[in-house]
């Protein structure tokens, strides 16, 4: 055993046991260890937010460029703000009505071509598809599942012969869906806990290697 002594590590590993100190009950240390994290990362966000985007997109170009169009992005940030003010909170409005409009203009269009016609294009044209059986197969498989999943959406007839045989291998296509990224989930998670306690057997404690 090989105990460190970088007082870093005691931190990280202080602040993992506070918050596995949760699955015995709610206690002072894992609300410590909550909200540091919550504090930090917002802090964090704060100060990345500043130097990235703010900075040199909006107060550069306007205080050392000259670009003073610039003032209208301001003036909308700052509007948010007046929500604080009950005489002038109805400002928010502005800003909120823009963004909501701009928004929807550049991101209806952006996520038609992305989740409808790429994925469209993506279930009925696969490249080679036929090449090889098993290609093949497989694309037939999600044509199939695609088409039986919109099925068991399709509420405006009644469940009957080719309708209710497609709502029910659909389901089977959305319960596999579900349980693949469950899975995945948990896949996930189990895996940043092993990355914790390889953190404390190595780094920490000297155990393992």
């Amino acid at each position: 055993m090989n105990i460190s002594t970088d007082p870093w590590v005691w931190l990280a590993a202080f602040l993992t046991m506070c918050v596995f100190s949760f699955l015995f009950k709610d206690n002072l240390l894992y609300q410590f260890a909550e909200h540091l994290f919550v504090g930090i990362s917002a802090g964090y966000l704060i100060a990345i937010t500043w130097h990235n985007q703010m900075y040199p997109n909006l107060f550069e170009p306007l205080l050392f460029q000259g670009q003073f169009l610039y003032i209208v992005p301001l003036l909308f940030g700052l509007a948010y703000f007046a929500r604080f003010i009950p005489k002038i909170g109805f400002f928010v409005r502005y800003p909120i009505a823009f963004v909501l409009g701009w928004g929807s203009g550049a991101i209806i269009p952006a996520l038609l071509q992305r989740d409808l016609f790429k994925q469209t294009q993506g279930t009925l044209l696969v490249p080679d598809a036929f090449a090889r059986w098993d290609t093949g197969l497989w694309a037939i498989i999600i044509l199939i599942g695609v088409i039986c999943t919109l099925i068991y959406f399709f509420f405006s007839r009644e469940r009957k012969g080719v309708l209710k045989l497609g709502s029910h291998v659909g389901i089977i296509f959305l319960m596999l869906g579900f349980g693949a990224s469950f899975g995945y989930t948990v896949m996930s998670r189990i895996s940043l806990l092993i990355g914790r306690f390889q953190f404390l057997l190595g780094p920490w404690l000297g155990i393992t290697q």
